[in-house]
């Protein structure tokens, strides 16, 4: 029993610390927006990634990242329930 309750406590303390791990009531499109901010988070922190994406889409590194940040930023419930594209 003890156990348990230290599980539960363990796990509502990293509820409360990072945001996107959800819980029960985390809706598909709240975990998706969660997963696809930490997603243009990580191109934008690693600099060798991000080089790489803006010479994939033939576009400078600043364009690539400030699009980046933008989405991050951006919450767009029109777009709920079509399927989110990552640039």
């Amino acid at each position: 029993m003890a156990d348990k309750l230290r599980t539960q406590q363990h796990l509502e303390a990293l509820q409360t610390r990072h945001v996107g791990t959800g819980h029960a009531d985390t809706t598909k499109f709240e975990w998706t927006s969660n997963i696809m901010r930490d997603t243009y988070a990580s191109y934008v922190g690693h600099p060798q990634l991000l080089s790489y994406m803006a010479l994939g889409m033939g576009e400078s590194k600043e364009k690539v990242r400030v699009k980046m940040i933008e989405k991050m930023g951006k919450r767009d419930d029109i777009h709920r329930n079509t399927e989110i594209e990552l640039v």
